[in-house]
């Protein structure tokens, strides 16, 4: 037998004896921290093991204490907060918390708190340090761990933490998501077992039940398919993920419980909105209607048909993959080139993001438009169109912008972010004191405007008072940004800003005109105002760029000297560019050759 505490922290409220689960001993195993005892020992171990169940919400430490246990996490999510909100590192079951701050004494730095109903086994000090006394490679194991977590920190590589259980909890009952957990189930058996829980199976059980089911699948649905308040209550209680679907054309209005509307109730937990399309295809102005009914951070997906299933389970179980373009003028026609091969080659994306004229082109893969259709509008667009043909009088900029938000407005319509059949961002500056910023709502063709307004050559983005500009002035490939997303593998297309101003004259005042004239026709001139400018808007997020290029699972850097910044008469070699260098690197991955110029890339998953 084992005694049991039901406690908000780790000083016991409540305790009562409860048998040991036959499960514990093979937890033991698991738990890196306790692998090298025998099978003898761990059974001995168990002996000196407390049951506590911790609540949802509920602080096991709080930042500023000294543990004074060791806890292992049987079932359930803990967070580790810096602060009330900020969650820097999720513990899910099978590992331990607390033993660096029984090692060494200090005040943990963090708080550690449920992010629901969590049983655990608790080790007390006493226990520990006769553990420790006995086996001295338990210390060492700790220590190693410590380390290598630090380190992983430091350099930006924790891997992302994957969810293991999901709660549908559809709006109302006339929802058909009996079928979908099916098909979601089936999607997530790629990446491990799955079962699905609904009422019939899972009304009345005890948390030991739950614990066990979670413990031998890699997956768990919990479905509540007929409105039932406390059965809905556990499933609440019971996942790491809530799946909240409904009918998009129907009318907006809230869950029937308060909590998945309220990010303080579902305590970090991530919520996904699934929005169920009539006909195969987005209604406009769904997702932002029935977001709306929400507060906090809030994902949403678009189901159209059955194969919009498998992109949803791998976004939710943490296996996504990401497409990032990056900006660079003209020479971002080089994306197209590169979206030719990688569909070739079988290559398809669950989320999107880019900068400037990478952003443009992202939304056009995040609409899911054909290759043949991309080329067609950004042909027009940019080669036909001349949006920056339409030069005034320099007070804001070289020109109106007008040109470009026509262009725009002709190739997306009046949709919003949250229309696009994929989930997108695209990143612009603030000059009102933001700095960088992510769009993911709002009018798709104003934020388009606005990551592209390179300064001095279109005007910025007045926006509510704030004064918007190109987003390569501070993160030109946002593949940060993907990655703090949770995308597990990334593809970049990488467009380098290797514009050399040189000068031939010694200078620090331009000549009269006449003379500056000559000196332009011969070549031996003032470097151009276009070029001057859309070189300046590109050298501050050099260093930001070459960091996210590192952090890109699959890098395409086209060859691209050749191709000048702004004359869209070159988009043909840029998009010739973009197809050879992308079937060149898909090659050297193929034959597990690094690619030259990049550190060599783990090939990509199935």
């Amino acid at each position: 037998m084992v005694m049991v505490e039901c406690t908000p922290c780790h000083l016991a409220r409540r305790t009562i004896v409860r048998m040991l689960p036959t499960d514990v001993p093979a937890l033991i195993g698991r738990i890196p921290f306790f692998s090298h005892l025998s099978a003898a020992q761990r059974a001995a171990l168990v002996d000196h093991l407390r049951w506590v169940c911790l609540p949802g919400g509920q602080y096991l430490f709080r930042a500023g204490e000294v543990a004074e246990a060791l806890y292992l996490l049987r079932s359930g999510s803990l967070g580790v907060f810096d602060g009330a909100t900020d969650l820097i590192r999720q513990v899910s079951a099978d590992d331990c918390v607390g033993e660096i701050s029984l090692l060494t004494g200090e005040p943990l730095r963090y708080g550690v708190r449920a992010l629901r109903d969590c049983e655990l086994l608790r080790l007390d000090r006493h226990h520990f340090e006769l553990l420790i006394e006995h086996h001295p490679r338990a210390m060492l194991e700790s220590a190693r761990q410590a380390v290598d977590r630090l380190l992983r920190r430091e350099r930006h590589v924790e891997p992302p933490d994957k969810p293991r259980t999901f709660a549908i909890l559809p709006v109302d009952e006339n929802v058909p998501v009996r079928g979908l957990a099916m098909q979601l189930a089936q999607a997530l058996e790629t990446y491990g077992s799955c079962v699905v829980i609904d009422a019939e199976h899972g009304a009345n059980r005890g948390s030991d039940w739950f614990a066990e089911r979670e413990a031998q699948a890699r997956f768990v649905i919990y479905l509540d398919s007929t409105g039932d308040a406390s059965w809905r209550l556990r499933c609440l209680r019971q996942a790491d993920v809530l799946l909240l679907p409904t009918l998009a054309a129907q009318a907006a209005r809230p869950w029937p419980e308060a909590a998945p509307g309220h990010p303080a109730r579902v305590r970090h937990r991530p919520r996904h909105l699934l929005l169920i399309h009539p006909a195969h295809r987005v209604l406009p102005g769904a997702a932002r209607r029935w977001r709306a009914q929400f507060s906090g951070e809030l994902q949403h997906h678009h189901i159209c048909g059955e194969a919009d299933i498998p992109r949803i389970a791998r976004l939710i179980s943490g296996h996504a993959r990401g497409l990032v373009l990056a900006g660079g003028g003209a020479r971002g026609l080089a994306h197209l080139g590169a979206l030719r091969a990688l569909r070739e080659a079988g290559h398809e994306f669950d989320a999107i993001g880019g900068t400037s004229i990478g952003a443009i082109i992202g939304a056009g893969v995040a609409n899911m438009w054909s290759i043949e259709d991309m080329m067609r509008v950004y042909h027009d667009a940019f080669v036909l169109g001349k949006p920056l043909s339409d030069w005034t009088i320099p007070l804001v900029a070289l020109t109106r912008g007008r040109r470009a938000a026509i262009m725009l407005r002709r190739a997306y319509g009046a949709i919003d972010i949250e229309d696009l059949e994929r989930p997108f961002f695209c990143v612009s500056t603030n000059l009102s004191g933001q700095g960088k910023v992510v769009h993911r709502h709002g009018p798709l063709w104003l934020w388009l405007r606005a990551t592209s307004s390179i300064p001095g050559i279109l005007p910025p983005v007045l926006h509510h008072g704030q004064v918007y500009v190109d987003g390569a002035l501070v993160d030109n490939l946002p593949t940060d940004v993907m990655a703090d997303d949770g995308i597990a593998h990334i593809t970049a297309v990488s467009i380098r800003a290797d514009i050399e101003l040189r000068a031939q004259t010694e200078e620090f005042a331009t000549p009269p005109w006449w003379r500056l004239w000559l000196r332009q026709r011969r070549g031996t001139g003032w470097p151009g105002l276009v070029s001057t400018l859309t070189r300046a808007a590109m050298v501050n997020s050099e260093e930001t760029a070459e960091h996210c290029r590192d952090r890109a699972d699959l890098l395409i850097t086209p060859p691209l000297e050749h191709v000048s910044m702004l004359d869209w008469r070159d988009w043909q070699l840029a998009v010739d560019s973009g197809y050879q260098e992308t079937l060149r690197v898909l090659e050297a991955q193929q034959h597990g050759e690094p690619d030259s110029g990049k550190k060599a890339k783990l090939p990509l998953e199935g």
